[in-house]
């Protein structure tokens, strides 16, 4: 019900080494067979220049306790709700009715989630309870210890224990395991209890087996962009700058209790979401998976290999073809785009820049998009999830290795030993490509009807703002190596696809002299998103993310 990999237990104490490190919290799901209803794509003829599409999802919600504020996002309008430490005293009554809080498992979000929603609850002095459920023998009860939780003080059990016990029950186990195990955790589940979620993935699979949650229950989810550590460090450092911490998106699937609203709104605002917006279960699922096997981790894998060698050819050496690569990436590029949006890559750079920008981006903006509209067919379709636990049925035989080995990641290592962080350069061929991928992603979702705050969310903001810190700090490799089963396998089997197709259609367009598509350009600097973007970028917390902090959440290695 834990790790799903073998990883070196740590336990988590207020003075966690910086070294160490840290695990993506997207889970492997075990769906064994998808339904046309759950998973039936909309398919898109691909275009050359991308369109404006409305969203699909046109929602609305209300609270009789926070203050949603309308939101312009290019040409669609959309609620948010704002968070903040002077909000926390709202808390009690977004929890009206919930005495205990059950956060399920201690993987990579749970002991951030858990720690959040206790501290902020104690910041008011509410008497709601928090504990951690994990199975009977897991080596976590130690370390949930070691972060203040105790069997003692009824704030850690066994998990069927804490679920019976608890009114919002917020599990946070393995896909893996909530699909093998949830028939037994809906029947012990008090009545009138909130199921929580941060992940569409339970909902995909009960579609796939048609069977759908209990009517009796409230169904809700609040989905933090950003890996469980980030979502510990930026709170802690709100402790000093009101408004720091990791954006989420909530979906309310059940409301029998006609406060679900209240109750996901309050999680979030716990967790230090310095703002909210709404999705569904199905959406979340769906952009959410993508996103990993595109620009948030396998793109990104694949841009770093294909630029690392090509740069080479043209002379470079390893260190220098790995410094206009990797690290123009993730310590310039996405720097910028952080907080002045995307389209400021392009806009401060000088006419020649710009020229060769151009060229990159024109060349690599489609293969990349042939590339992204396949992944959301396969993860809308529901192949991607069954590739995900074929490859889980293989692994006794053919156990994942380590990509760290390579030359590329090797020469990564010496490169961060001797970086002087003021001196990254922003290689313009480099942040073409990066970006006609990271707006090809962003065009595949809006063509399939996601909303502005999501696309941008899910392309933009959790690679920018929460990925790439990290790895900068300690490589791609690494966070490939160290992220879940699900993210693993999705980058391993599709940053080839990029890297191959770039190399193979991208780069040798520009080789062969292939005029700049002048329209497509054009489309990426009046592109809508641009406006998304930029709003969005008023919203993120105030401080960067602070990696090498100390930091009271769990980081863990595989050796």
């Amino acid at each position: 019900l834990d790790a799903m990999t073998t990883i070196q237990p740590s336990i988590c104490t207020s003075k966690t080494r910086a070294e160490t490190t840290m695990k993506l919290t997207i889970a492997a799901a075990a769906l064994l067979a998808a339904s046309a209803t759950a998973f039936a794509p909309a398919f898109v003829p691909t275009k050359a220049v991308p369109v404006s599409t409305q969203t699909a999802l046109s929602m609305s919600f209300s609270s009789n306790v926070f203050t949603p504020e309308e939101v312009k996002l290019a040409d669609t309008t959309e609620l948010f709700v704002k968070g903040g430490r002077d909000l926390f005293p709202l808390l009690p009554k977004a929890f009206e009715g919930i005495e205990k809080i059950g956060v399920i498992g201690w993987g990579s979000q749970a002991p951030a989630q858990a720690q959040n929603l206790r501290d902020s609850l104690a910041e008011v002095d509410s008497p709601i309870k928090v504990s951690i459920g994990l199975r009977e023998g897991s080596a976590s009860f130690e370390e949930a210890k070691g972060c203040g939780f105790s069997e003692e003080d009824g704030t850690l059990g066994e998990m069927f224990d804490v679920i019976r016990e608890s009114d919002l029950v917020i599990l946070l186990i393995s896909d893996a395991a909530q699909a093998r195990l949830y028939k037994e955790i809906f029947a012990a589940m008090k009545p009138g209890a909130t199921l929580g979620l941060s992940h569409g993935f339970l909902l995909g699979y009960l579609d796939s087996i048609g069977e759908t949650f209990p009517e009796d229950m409230d169904v809700i989810a609040v989905c933090p962009k950003g890996m469980g550590p980030s979502v510990r460090r930026l709170y802690e450092q709100g402790k000093e700058v009101n408004g720091a911490g990791i954006n989420a998106s909530f979906a309310v699937h059940q409301d029998k209790s006609g406060k679900a609203t209240e109750t996901a709104l309050g999680w979030g605002i716990a967790l230090g979401s310095p703002f909210m917006f709404e999705t569904t279960l199905r959406s979340e699922y769906k952009s959410d998976i993508y996103g990993e096997r595109g620009i948030l981790l396998g793109a990104v894998h694949g841009i770093v290999e294909s630029l690392y060698r090509r740069y080479q050819r043209q002379g470079m050496t390893p260190e220098q073809a790995f410094t206009e690569s990797c690290e123009s990436i993730t310590g310039n590029i996405v720097k910028t785009i952080s907080t002045k949006g995307i389209k400021a890559v392009y806009d401060q750079m000088d006419d020649d820049d710009k020229k060769i920008f151009e060229t990159a981006y024109s060349a690599s903006y489609m293969p990349a998009k042939e590339i992204l509209q396949e992944i959301y067919d396969e993860v809308s379709s529901g192949n991607e999830i069954r590739t995900v636990i074929m490859h889980g049925k293989r692994l006794d035989k053919y156990p994942v290795g380590k990509i760290d080995g390579t030359d590329t990641w090797i020469v990564g290592e010496k490169v961060r030993a001797n970086r002087d962080e003021d001196n990254i350069p922003l290689n313009p061929f480099t942040a073409g490509v990066y970006v006609a991928t990271m707006m090809a992603q962003i065009d595949v979702l809006l063509e399939q009807g996601h909303p502005y705050s999501e696309v941008v969310n899910e392309s933009v903001i959790e690679a920018v703002d929460s990925l790439c810190p990290y790895m900068h700090y300690r490589g791609v490799a690494f966070m490939v190596d160290n992220c879940s089963f699900t993210a693993k396998t999705g980058s391993r089997k599709w940053a080839p696809r990029f890297d191959y197709i770039l190399d193979q259609l991208a780069y040798t367009a520009v080789d062969n002299g292939k005029p700049v598509d002048k329209d497509l350009i054009e489309a990426f600097k009046t592109h809508k998103v641009h406006d998304a973007v930029e709003e969005c970028c008023k919203l993120r917390p105030p401080v960067d993310i602070s990696v090498s902090a100390e930091t009271s959440t769990k980081e863990i290695v595989i050796q």
